[in-house]
């Protein structure tokens, strides 16, 4: 599977800059990481899934509170977590990465 890590790489630059701290008020449509599923992310097609990858990538290294990664870990992690997600589509994205990022 082909995945364009410039554009991972800038989704996780992005979101590790924006940080998790700031909560903006909740809306009729805002979201939360926590709700969506392995199921939710490998239905998007294309680069929506790499976006939505990078950014539970960016997320989680914000949180960790790191500014640091390595492009071939990334590489290694996305595809064990697509693995995971295909094997276990009803599981939390964000838990999933969370463990494969552990």
């Amino acid at each position: 599977m082909a995945v364009d890590f410039r554009l991972i790489l800038s989704a996780v630059i992005f979101f590790a800059a924006l940080g998790v701290g700031a909560v903006a008020a909740q809306e009729p449509e805002t979201r939360t990481v926590e709700q969506y599923s392995c199921k939710d992310i490998m239905r998007e097609h294309g680069t929506d899934r790499d976006v939505a990858i990078a950014f539970l990538h960016g997320f989680l290294l914000g949180k960790s509170g790191a500014s640091t990664f390595k492009l071939d870990v990334l590489h290694k992690q996305t595809a064990d977590f697509i693995e995971r997600c295909l094997d276990s589509p009803g599981e939390k994205a964000v838990d999933v990465m969370s463990k494969i990022k552990g």
